[in-house]
């Protein structure tokens, strides 16, 4: 019962968000995770995260030299927010080991101002003059966690990530175009804990992330959970992204915070 009536309200929700090729994502989840549970002594969970984020910055130069100006995408678009969806999959192959899949996809598409000349791969574009301004930061990761610590009300566990990149930042401004695109590998390391407050409420908190070399990224979040029943689970908090590299050809670093609602169930 109490699972029908979230289910309604977040499917308005959706309703109500620009559309966007990745929200058809969650469309396709909703029904599946609205079908009838199966056994709770099941392996698989999988958890739906709604959200709407906000720019915290966002500086480029692109090539990273003299040819190349340092802009803030913030200042051009502003700060959002924007609507964005997240699948989360575990599978426990028994009480110690899991394997984790996340889909995150995320990109924007808005037209404003720069109050300064942009020399961005090999292109000019005017200032103050509209500039359409695309990006894209999408993450697909498969990781593994271990349960090391466990007590009556508290749990914990660290593992290991392998997230695939794509990104891509585009300036256009009349018939100019400069797009620089980037697929690529990044190892993490993952942390969680959850701490249960009572029969019905726990607090959750996860971060995959890394620094080092030319670059960093961190994906952290805080969720207040509570359990409508044994299978299903609402949830909701805040998340933040952050990280860039800075090597000869790019520089690039992001900042993103988002107010999020998810829903989980066992299969």
């Amino acid at each position: 019962m109490y699972a029908k009536y979230v289910m309604v309200h977040m499917q308005k929700y959706i309703s109500k968000l620009r559309f966007k090729p990745h929200m058809l994502l969650a469309s396709c989840l909703l029904p599946i995770l609205t079908q009838t549970s199966f056994a709770q002594t099941s392996k698989f969970s999988l958890e739906l995260e709604l959200g709407s984020s906000w720019q915290a910055k966002n500086d480029v130069q692109i090539p990273n030299d003299l040819d190349g100006s340092r802009f803030s995408a913030k200042d051009i678009v502003g700060n959002g927010p924007w609507s964005n969806v997240r699948l989360n999959g575990l599978y426990n192959f028994n009480d110690k080991h899991a394997l984790r899949v996340v889909l995150a996809p995320f990109s924007y598409s808005e037209t404003g101002v720069s109050n300064i000349p942009i020399q961005y791969q090999n292109q000019a574009f005017q200032a103050n003059q509209p500039l359409q301004t695309d990006y894209k930061f999408n993450s697909w990761r498969v990781g593994y966690r271990y349960h090391f610590y466990e007590r009556e009300n508290h749990d914990m566990w660290f593992g290991v990530t392998s997230k695939i990149r794509d990104a891509e930042v585009s300036l256009r401004q009349q018939n100019v175009k400069g797009t620089d695109d980037n697929v690529g590998f990044v190892p993490l390391l993952y942390f969680a804990t959850e701490y249960r407050l009572n029969n019905s409420w726990s607090v959750f908190a996860d971060i995959d992330g890394l620094a080092g070399g030319p670059g960093r990224a961190f994906d952290l979040s805080v969720k207040l959970n509570y359990d409508l029943n044994s299978d299903w689970k609402l949830g909701i908090g805040y998340r933040t992204l952050e990280g860039g590299v800075d090597n000869d050809d790019v520089y690039n670093f992001a900042g993103f915070n988002s107010a999020l609602i998810s829903l989980s169930r066992k299969f």
